[in-house]
């Protein structure tokens, strides 16, 4: 069944109280289908009439199966992850209970209460660890577990395959079968998201944004909030009978279908804010290098000041190396077209939330960082001219 307007559909959003999962579940809303967000925080934005919010955590079972309690779920959008980028990325056994123990719960779950659908919300980095990709398809294979640079992109590898492996099992109680699918989206921007761009916009803001890094001609892929709900929303509905059970089984990249420059995508938000664009470009093994110390650095000292560190490796991999991936299989099976979007909606909504070039003192802590930066950067690039003498000898 699509989502029509029916009282029928009920559909349970795990990260319900996250950026996508909140714009996932007032899209639904508004085609009349009942919605319930679950999650361990409460949106920012006020629940509107017709959702419901449940507290709860996908590590615990309890929890997850109180969320089904007294209602007749036909989908569930499993979006909870942890993990994705900045200090998150080196907690890793939050990472582990959250990607892996969280979505074998959400299955056991689905399979006891005899949920129809699941789509789960993955990632690139399933496929991507550092190589070179241009216009992969979903016929490449998993990047093999070790070569992962993060526990993130590893524990969500092992998660995609579980869910996708569920795919046509039958229901513990009662007749009945789990259709399950998985979408691997590029980086999500959109206005007020809250992940990626406050941290980037805090970088520009306090003078840390003064380089960019690696090959200019390297390409990388967004998507938009809006277009990543259609693909969900579609993505259930391929699952159903109506659509012949289509996407069971298959996973789906997912993108704005523009590949570009990761540094020239943010070009218009860095202006659009009133400062100057870098115009010093550094080697990305020098990059490397530096969050390779400042990850050692966040271990050693992460315990009593935790602080956020500038990039990891994994980041430095995933903005400073080509790889983007075909929309072919996802137009075809799941009718996805990607609609056009750019930076300026980001951009006023920054300005519009006190953000723009407005010189203010640094307080101590970001007095600091900066210090450290420089610091860290300076030993990056002592230990990149040693390996470059070695190598050269």
């Amino acid at each position: 069944m699509e989502f029509q307007k029916s009282s029928e559909e009920t559909v349970l959003i795990t990260g319900g109280g996250g950026y996508v999962g909140f714009r996932l579940g007032c899209a639904l809303n508004q085609k009349g289908v009942h919605v319930i967000l679950f999650d361990t925080r409460r949106p920012v934005q006020t629940v509107p009439e017709g959702m419901r919010f449940i507290l709860g955590d996908i590590r615990h079972l309890c929890d997850v199966e109180k969320a089904f309690q007294d209602v007749d779920v036909t989908c569930v959008f499993h979006i909870a992850s942890y993990g994705m980028s900045g200090q998150e990325q080196l907690n890793r056994n939050l990472i582990e209970e959250v990607n892996v123990g969280g979505t074998e719960n959400v299955l056991q779950v689905c399979r006891r209460k005899g949920v129809p659908r699941l789509v789960y919300t993955s990632t690139f980095n399933v496929i991507f660890g550092g190589q070179v990709i241009r216009n992969g398809d979903e016929s490449l294979p998993y990047l093999p577990l070790h070569l992962h640079p993060d526990h993130y992109s590893r524990t969500k590898s092992i998660a995609e395959r579980k869910v996708l492996e569920a795919s046509g099992t039958a229901f513990e109680r009662n007749s009945g079968i789990l259709r399950t699918c998985a979408l691997r989206p590029a980086g999500i921007y959109g206005p007020g998201e809250q992940r990626h761009l406050p941290r980037i916009v805090g970088y520009i803001e306090r003078g840390l944004f003064r380089f960019v890094y690696g090959d200019p001609r390297s390409l990388v892929e967004f998507v938009h909030v809006d277009n990543l709900v259609q693909a969900h929303i579609l993505a259930s509905e391929a699952l159903s009978a109506d659509k012949g059970h289509i996407a069971s089984g298959q996973p789906y990249f997912i993108s704005d279908g523009r590949p570009v420059n990761n540094f020239e995508f943010f070009r218009p938000l860095v202006e659009g804010l009133g400062y100057p664009f870098p115009s010093v470009r550094l080697p990305l093994s020098l990059i490397y290098c530096f969050a390779f110390l400042t990850e050692m650095v966040h271990f050693i000292l992460g315990r009593l000041y935790n602080f956020q560190p500038f990039l990891t490796r994994t980041e430095v991999y995933k903005t400073g190396v080509t790889h983007y991936f075909s929309l072919e299989k996802a137009r075809k099976e799941l009718g996805y077209e990607a609609q056009p979007f750019d930076l300026q909606e980001v951009v006023e909504w920054f300005r519009a939330h006190g953000h723009g070039r407005n010189p203010a003192s640094c307080d101590t802590e970001w007095f600091v960082w900066d210090r450290l930066l420089v610091f860290l950067l300076v030993l990056a690039a002592l230990a990149w001219l040693s390996s470059s003498v070695i190598l050269s000898v």
